[in-house]
């Protein structure tokens, strides 16, 4: 996209640079005098009036302390309001444009309010961490926070102590956990035994089966520590007693010899075994520590975090003037003009492209995050843009997001919705996704021309594969019938080879069902109608001169191809990526134009390069002059037809009634005259009728 700027003087105010982005003109915001005049900015020329916190690949705690009314969006007044704020903080705006993450003090104004506060929190996060130094950065601050949460931790712990006694001393946490790790198994062995209480003659089929150990065997047993771990603990018995000396199952000894030295021996001290109400009173004491643990541990963090909230407010200046140096000016080039969205570097995407989706062959990089699925949906068409909705799950991370990908560039043939795919977020992390919804727009005016004839070619396919299959399925339903009328009356022979012969002649008859292709000859015939006529009505034209027939043809493939290509030219005229932003939240004040030329760089198609060597499993094509003559007779055949449309009419057509001569009118016309007087004479003459008077 090219850049023209301009000087725009506006009267006593900044005079602003404007240029030519994407095909929309747009303020620039090229310095750090541009920032400091941000508020003089006319409200009607920024690109974006409102933009979500959250969703987007940008710092949501850079977001968050702009967020001045903490409603989850950043408006307008909120980043004029940053700016001033940063006027009166830093000596030199420029410094914004670098993008650092650290600050020397000597780039602080120390004479307002604003930036002596934002001094006094810097020395004592730095006093706090034992550095003497003339600059903070981020991770002085991150190194500060994360020490003075353990210190809230540690003088909360002191100030709050618990008469509760911990219940194995200092080995509780580990007792916790031998005992939840055969809690689930232990439970099982006492419900086993309950089992054989009820039905002794059952404790065979609830103990090891057998036939589960000699099919394992064979191999190496040790290879099999899953099979024999769902083995029961032990031998379900009527006394119902877990034993505690021997009797356990070898996949699972060695965490029973830990929940034993932990926990059995100090409770059961010399005990051989153990029932199962004496079990339950180790889980009872177990999960009492449990939940008083998990109580004074959501205590403390309550706590904690109100002291590191009270806290973070006096080192808030500090931690807002490093976080707005280091993001504030990208933010500007994704809120006040879409700079990084056009500049074209994977480096410096804009901040609502989620990451990139590869399908079919083609990458495309406009993919943005779907947080209402049927809201974006409802607007998504407005944008002009082929779009494809995915729904795409990270196992690794233990995700799922949708997403919606723009398709600007190559064809559609083999997408549809079910198409897995793979999409990579910002960071590099690969997602599985599939194609869960297409909204169907022009990509090009290439794909706009082959359309219609692809359109015909698939209704015409699907209404020939429809009818087959209704034809196969009836055809089956029938011999499934008849087969299962043959079962059921083996006694009825003569109705049985009736009522076969009945069906024979039926299937035989409905072995070409014209009526069920009615619908797609009269199709295709009354396309081959309109096109004979037209052929007919041009029958001079096409003999007049011998390239009239080329001419003809383009004619017609304008005719059917034309229109569709006029309505993708507008379309791809008036793409736009603000719909897909409007749905997510954002509030966009400009055109967000994307066109042809720029389309083709959001989407890249896979190219290869020419192969030399031959391929041995390769289709054999036609040699060319083979195509050439093919194309020859074609070419031939439809001169040919033109040529005869001019000499003959089609079977369909009526052939006009020939007027007879003037001479023969007038011999017809003296035969009638004289045919009525010999039929006056030769016929009786009738009795007159007496005319009835009418009533007076």
């Amino acid at each position: 996209m090219a850049k023209i700027e301009k000087l725009i003087p506006r009267g006593n105010g900044y005079n602003w640079k404007f240029s030519t982005v994407g095909g929309v003109t747009r303020v620039n915001i090229e310095s750090g005098e541009d920032i400091a005049h941000l508020n003089e900015l006319d409200q009607k020329l920024w690109t974006v009036l409102s933009c979500p916190v959250k969703g987007l690949e940008f710092d949501e705690k850079t977001l968050a302390l702009m967020d001045a009314d903490k409603d989850g969006r950043i408006r307008v007044n909120e980043v004029v309001a940053a700016s001033q704020w940063l006027t009166k903080v830093l000596k030199d705006m420029n410094y914004l444009l670098e993008g650092k993450d650290t600050i020397d003090f000597s780039q602080v104004q120390d004479n307002t309010d604003e930036g002596k506060e934002v001094l006094e929190s810097a020395r004592l996060i730095l006093k706090q961490l034992g550095v003497e130094k003339e600059s903070i950065s981020m991770a002085d601050v991150a190194e500060y926070m994360a020490g003075y949460e353990e210190k809230c931790k540690a003088d909360y712990t002191a100030a709050n102590p618990d008469p509760h006694e911990p219940p194995y001393g200092d080995k509780s946490d580990d007792a916790e956990a031998a005992v939840n790790a055969l809690r689930a198994k232990v439970a099982d062995f006492f419900m086993r035994c309950k089992l054989v209480q009820f039905d002794e003659e059952a404790s065979a089929a609830l103990d090891v089966q057998v036939e589960k150990i000699a099919a394992i065997s064979g191999s190496n047993l040790a290879d099999n520590a899953a099979e024999i771990s769902s083995y029961p603990l032990a031998r379900p018995v009527k006394d119902a007693k877990l034993p505690l000396k021997g009797g356990i199952n070898p996949a699972w000894q060695g965490a029973f010899a830990t929940l034993k030295s932990l926990v059995l021996d100090v409770e059961f001290v010399g005990k051989e075994s153990i029932t199962e109400e004496e079990w339950n009173t180790v889980l009872a004491k177990v999960d009492a520590y449990t939940e008083w643990k998990a109580a004074g541990e959501t205590a403390m963090n309550e706590a904690v975090a109100e002291m590191l909230k009270t806290h973070g407010a006096a080192i808030e200046p500090v931690e807002k003037l490093l976080r707005l140096c280091r993001d504030f000016f990208r933010l500007l080039h994704n809120f006040v003009v879409f700079k990084d969205f056009y500049r074209r570097d994977d480096n410096l995407q804009a901040v609502f492209q989620a990451g990139k989706l590869y399908v079919d062959q083609r990458c495309c990089e406009l993919c943005v995050k779907v947080s209402d699925m049927p809201k974006h949906m409802a607007s998504a068409g407005k944008s002009g843009l082929f779009l494809l909705y995915c729904h795409c799950v990270s196992k690794v991370q233990g995700k799922e997001m949708d997403i919606v990908a723009a398709l600007t560039d190559g064809d559609i043939k083999d997408l549809h919705e079910g198409k897995n795919a793979i999409f990579y977020d910002r960071t590099g992390q690969d997602w599985d996704a599939t194609i869960t919804k297409i909204v169907d727009n022009p990509i090009s005016i290439r794909q706009a021309f082959w359309s219609p004839y692809r359109k015909f070619g698939k209704w015409v396919t699907d209404k020939i594969t429809k009818n087959a299959e209704e034809k196969e399925s009836k055809q089956f339903d029938e011999m499934t019938a008849k087969a299962d009328t043959a079962t059921t009356n083996l006694t009825k022979k003569e109705e049985a080879a009736a009522d076969a012969t009945a069906k024979a002649e039926e299937k035989k008859a409905q072995m070409f069902d014209i009526a069920k292709f009615a619908g797609i000859f009269a199709a295709i015939g009354l396309a081959i109608g309109a096109i004979g006529g037209a052929l007919a009505a041009l029958g001079g034209f096409v003999t007049a001169k011998w390239y009239n027939i080329i001419l003809l043809v383009a004619a017609v493939v304008i005719f059917i191809s034309g229109p569709s290509m006029l309505l993708a030219w507008l379309k791809l005229r008036k793409r736009n990526l603000g719909p897909l932003l409007n749905a997510n939240g954002w509030a966009i004040n400009s055109v967000v134009k994307i066109n042809t030329t720029f389309g083709q760089t959001l989407t890249s198609v896979a190219k290869y390069p020419k192969i030399v060597g031959k391929d041995p499993f390769a289709d054999k094509k036609m040699a060319w002059w083979k195509k050439c003559l093919i194309w020859l007779v074609i070419l031939a055949a439809m001169f040919v037809v033109g040529f005869k449309l001019t000499q003959h009419h089609w079977p369909w057509e009526c052939k006009p009634v020939e007027e007879p001569a003037a001479t023969e009118v007038v011999d017809s016309i003296a035969v009638e005259a004289e045919a009525p007087a010999e039929a006056s004479a030769e016929a009786p003459a009738e009795e007159p009728v007496a005319e009835e008077t009418p009533a007076e």
